[in-house]
């Protein structure tokens, strides 16, 4: 296992994999060393995990946990929207909720959906079945356990609103379910541990009307074509609206719509969005960033707070 603040490397990794096989034989999911996690994220940057867990189910994850020594450090990836992975890589295990984690189910006005599934799914699932409150997923580009997580929101709407129960993993491996009110939601944020990885989550609804519901996602996807670079590799909202304005006003009057690093940009679209231009590293990226939040101090007081999860070392250390 790598030290931290040392880079993740092949060899690093796999030494920690092969331990971890060894000490788990009843495991089912796919366990790697030293894969690229630039592949897995919407800017395309980054390095290596020293190690990746793709876990086959709840019960998988739980097993791996469960035996996973805690000296070892948990990341966990979602869809890699709202991203950044430093150049150095991350070092001891991540974990990337896939295919055991996607199941969409729709009864009466309650939908019940895996971590894994992305959310403009649950949009579709919902507007399918004529469940009205869900349309703001539409706007969001990332999957449920993120959605989770952040209280993700866009649109008028917030994760927050539709949840009624949470299942999850600890660190140590215990299944557990929580209920809205555990989560301790707010702005963009739940209370509740850091290392707790959700698995999946009931939501529920109110009656609506297909067509209006369509119109309301149509309408959606057609003001994030027209003002976001939702075709360019970038993270999504860069940096959480702070209390009575909106992040890209602030980064607008601090002169920054435009503003290159190498080759990252912020968005000329949309100021509180970063680009790859082709070739960025990571660090470009995350530089701009903070050089983006200087400026914004400097002009008008505020100090920016990131939306976007950064994790990882940098490439030197």
């Amino acid at each position: 296992m790598v030290a931290e603040g040392q880079a993740a490397t092949a060899p690093g990794g796999a030494i920690l994999a092969e331990a971890l096989k060894a000490a788990m034989p009843a495991l089912r999911g796919t366990l790697q060393a030293g894969v690229s996690l630039a592949d897995l994220t919407w800017f395309r940057v980054g390095g290596p995990a020293e190690a990746l867990f793709l876990p086959a189910d709840a019960d998988d994850l739980a097993y791996f946990l469960a035996r996973l020594p805690a000296a070892v450090p948990v990341t966990v990836i979602g869809l890699g929207s709202n991203l950044i992975v430093r150049d150095g890589g991350v070092p001891g295990v991540v974990i990337r909720l896939g295919r055991g984690f996607s199941e969409v189910e729709v009864e009466g006005m309650r939908i019940t959906a895996g971590a894994a599934v992305p959310d403009v799914k649950v949009a579709r699932a919902a507007g399918d079945a004529g469940i009205a409150g869900f349309s703001f997923l539409r706007g969001i580009p990332g999957c449920i356990g993120g959605a989770l997580r952040m209280n993700g929101g866009a649109y008028g709407g917030e994760t927050k609103d539709v949840v009624v129960a949470v299942e999850a993993v600890t660190r140590a491996g215990e299944k557990v379910k929580l209920s809205n009110a555990d989560m301790g939601y707010s702005y963009r944020h739940s209370a509740v541990p850091d290392d707790l990885i959700f698995t999946r989550a009931v939501f529920e609804g109110r009656p609506g009307d297909m067509e209006v519901i369509a119109a309301e996602m149509a309408k959606i996807t057609e003001s994030r074509e027209a003002t976001q670079p939702i075709k360019s590799r970038t993270g999504g909202s860069t940096f959480k609206n702070p209390p009575g304005t909106s992040a890209w006003k602030l980064v607008d009057a601090a002169g920054c719509r435009g503003l290159v690093m190498g080759n990252a940009q912020v968005s000329e679209l949309h100021a509180n969005f970063l680009i790859n231009l082709g070739g960025a590293t990571a660090a470009e990226i995350e530089g701009l960033g903070e050089e983006v939040r200087r400026r914004v101090r400097e002009t008008s007081g505020v100090t920016l707070d990131w939306e976007i999860k950064r994790v990882g070392v940098p490439k030197d250390g």
